[in-house]
């Protein structure tokens, strides 16, 4: 603005140079068009610019000054074959007597078809910096002698400034046109079609204003309309100035728009006072297709880093339909998300930060308040400290793909067939086969180019946080991330009369990003979880969990099969769904009676005590050697291990009759003394989802306590005949021989 002020100033002195030399001729009764040579070389001795005059020169005498120049331009000194300005007519008329006291009287003045060229070359040179000055000839700087110091320049000597006073009766500029043009860059910016009026120009008055113009430019391609009115005022003496009940209002069309175009309009009352170095804009009414806004700027030390304060307030408007008005896509989320947003704030800003401070913002059912911050637009230092009361994630993030929802598709319909099977069985059908198929997605999970540029602070908090379809209570996130390192400080809520906490970091600077989390989860439903991930839980009961897990790469997959880590286990008061130990046990003691059950096999529960056990992962693999269930007159321990890469289990599990308390369902199975204490095995085998309905006797474990209880009847019959005939060490001999 400043170079675009001054070109034109150094143009109105060039041309007052002209009507000086018009006004020495018609002093003495010559046609000026006869001196456009004279008038030229004025122009290039004072004002240092390059005049050519194709068209005629018309004139007026006493008491009016009046000129109209036709087919005019202007070129710097050093390029007088590259005209930057040139006009189709400019016509004005000046009163003479009021020059003498510095008095500018002007009645209508007129430009028709001006067009301002400025270029940027490719060394960065701009032909206005040469507008003014003098070539200087090749060689012309004088030698030095030596010995002889150069004279010192001569202090210029400051004058007290007198403004001219301006009186102009009206100003109309029509089909004007400037250009930009950026060899270096390639970029061009253009302003085609300028219309401005004015009404009587005055200091300390207030002048009516309209214009009009299409603006352009190239990289991106765009292209506005604009008008604008209101009426400026200027206060030169005091260095004030107004553009009071401004409306600009016009389209925007263009590459980045889509083929779709954007309405747009401003209003309010401008201020500049450049003696305080405050400027300010108030009464701010702003409006962009469906949104609308209103508030307030002020900008202080104007001469120093300019200070933003003020407030916004946006309407409720729909920021889904907003966006594709304007042809840009937003992330896919669920239906009607975003179409209630509503914001009123306080601003701050530099021009390198912006803080938005007591924010109120509506965002569908939730509400926020807190502050969101921006400290360094350069390195996007993104600060926000915001409670809510309710926030749904889930209604924000994508839909599964259809791969992952293919393959979810699939491993349900393997899962439901082989629960199927286990139920018709209730155990009697063979072992499930393990899962072999992968149940994680392979897509890119992380936008890892974001992340590693990525610096931010964030606390969170609240009242009601749904996150993966968990409704998670009093939940708080405090998180922070620089230079590719993001730092989970903290997530913490409520979940089902329960709570949980989680910490952590992502590193994204590897090629493989790598995750080390740690979690505990304290009287948790276990069902509710798998509940919410559209899994049929094979188990219930509280679950408390603690764990520390790292894993490496930029998908579901990856991350699985690079876990690693530890993990230990209580459920309490739980229960086994759909499967019956007790049935389990029931079959292996009436096969070793040889008997026959005589009743339908039935499916029911199996209530427990306490389920509980320590995890080792390595590669996606838990390892879990202690499995520890507690059961109403038994217990059951197991070995095994789970294969989270195909969430399946493969365990040999142990069932202890600890008394002989309560009724077995079938007579065939009654549990006598002689089976108190021994480890009936079971075989648990399939997908995880099944739980204890993956459970088979061990048949091939089976016959190994049947050996042994055989043998234990054989030591009793010994001890029955030989009594205290033989001595001890004959008798432990005799046994162990049975036993083997």
């Amino acid at each position: 603005m400043k170079a675009f002020g001054k070109i034109l100033g150094l143009v109105l002195l060039g041309l007052l140079l002209v009507i000086v030399a018009l006004g020495f001729a018609l002093t003495h009764l010559f046609d000026p068009n006869d001196y456009k040579d004279e008038i030229r070389q004025i122009a290039r001795d004072k004002a240092h610019i390059e005049l050519t005059l194709n068209g005629d020169i018309g004139w007026s005498l006493f008491p009016w000054l009046g000129l109209e120049l036709h087919e005019a331009s202007v070129a710097t000194l050093a390029k007088p074959a590259e005209p930057f300005a040139d006009l189709q007519m400019l016509g004005l008329s000046v009163r003479v007597l009021p020059l003498l006291r510095r008095e500018v009287q002007m009645s209508d003045v007129r430009v028709e078809g001006l067009n301002l060229r400025l270029n940027r070359d490719k060394n960065g040179h701009g032909n206005w910096e040469d507008i003014g000055k003098v070539p200087a000839p090749a060689g012309s700087t004088p030698p030095v002698v030596a010995g002889e110091p150069a004279p010192a320049p001569a202090p210029p000597v400051e004058k007290p400034a007198q403004p001219i006073r301006l009186d102009i009766d009206s100003l109309t500029v029509n089909n004007a046109r400037v250009e930009y043009n950026d060899e270096l860059t390639g970029k061009q910016f253009s302003a085609e079609s300028i219309q401005l009026s004015t009404g009587p120009v005055h200091d300390s008055t207030n002048i009516p204003v309209k214009a009009t113009a299409f603006l352009g430019t190239n990289q991106p391609v765009l292209r506005v309309r604009t008008e604008l009115n209101g009426e400026l005022r200027f206060e030169r003496a005091v260095q004030r100035y107004k553009f009071e009940d401004l409306k600009l209002s016009g389209e925007v069309a263009g590459d980045p728009l889509q083929g779709k175009t954007m309405t747009f309009s401003a209003q309010g009352q401008l201020l500049l006072d450049k003696a305080a170095n405050v400027a300010e804009w108030t009464g701010i009414k702003i409006s962009a297709n469906q949104l609308r806004a209103l508030g307030e700027l002020k900008v202080n030390d104007l001469d120093k880093t300019p200070q933003i304060n003020g407030a916004i307030s946006i309407a409720q408007f729909d920021l889904a339909k907003f966006v594709d008005s304007i042809g840009q896509t937003l992330p896919a989320m669920a239906e009607g998300s975003l179409s209630k947003v509503e914001l009123v704030s306080r601003i701050a800003a530099t021009p390198t930060s912006v803080a938005f401070d007591n924010i109120n913002l509506k965002l569908d059912d939730s509400s926020f308040s807190g502050r969101i911050a921006v400290d360094d637009f350069a390195k996007q230092s993104l600060r926000a400290i915001l409670k809510a009361d309710t926030f749904n994630v889930d209604r924000y993030l994508p839909p599964k793909s259809a791969q992952a929802s293919s393959a979810a598709q699939v491993r349900q319909a393997e899962v439901a067939s082989t629960e199927a099977d286990a139920m018709a069985g209730a155990g009697s059908t063979p072992l499930p086969e393990k899962p072999s198929k992968s149940a994680w997605s392979t897509e890119r999970l992380l936008p890892v180019e974001r992340l590693s540029k990525l610096d931010v602070n964030a606390d969170l908090t609240f009242g009601q946080l749904t996150l993966d379809k968990l409704p998670i209570q009093n939940a708080a996130l405090k998180a922070s991330g620089q230079g590719g390192l993001l730092t989970l400080e903290n997530l913490r809520g409520e979940l089902y009369n329960g709570d949980f906490e989680a910490k952590g970091t992502l590193d994204v600077r590897p090629t493989a990003p790598v995750l080390n989390l740690q979690t505990r989860i304290n009287r948790v439903p276990v069902e509710k979880i798998l509940e919410s991930q559209g899994k049929n839980p094979p188990v219930k009961g509280l679950v408390n969990l603690t764990s520390t897990v790292t894993g490496s790469g930029n998908s579901q997959q990856a991350l699985i099969d690079s876990l690693n880590g530890n993990a230990s286990f209580v459920i309490n008061n739980g229960v086994l769904l759909n499967a019956n130990l007790e049935q389990q046990l029931c079959k292996g003691i009436a096969t070793l009676n040889r008997k026959t059950l005589s009743g339908e096999p039935r499916g029911k529960d199996t209530p427990f005590q306490e389920l509980k056990g320590n995890l080792t992962f390595r590669n996606g693999v838990a390892s879990n050697p202690d499995l520890k269930v507690r059961i109403p007159g038994m217990t059951v321990n197991g070995d095994g291990d789970i294969d989270l890469r195909v969430l399946g289990m493969d365990y040999r599990v142990g069932i202890i009759v600890e008394g002989d308390t309560s009724a077995m369902p079938d007579p065939a199975c009654q549990v006598g003394e002689k089976f108190v204490g021994i480890e009936w095995p079971l075989r648990c085998r399939g997908p995880l989802e099944l739980g204890a309905k993956a459970c088979r006797v061990d048949n091939e474990r089976l016959g190994q306590v049947a050996t042994k209880m055989a043998g234990d009847k054989l030591s009793e019959k010994i001890d029955e005949k030989l009594g205290d005939k033989v001595s001890p060490e004959l008798k432990n001999a005799l046994k162990g021989l049975f036993k083997r």
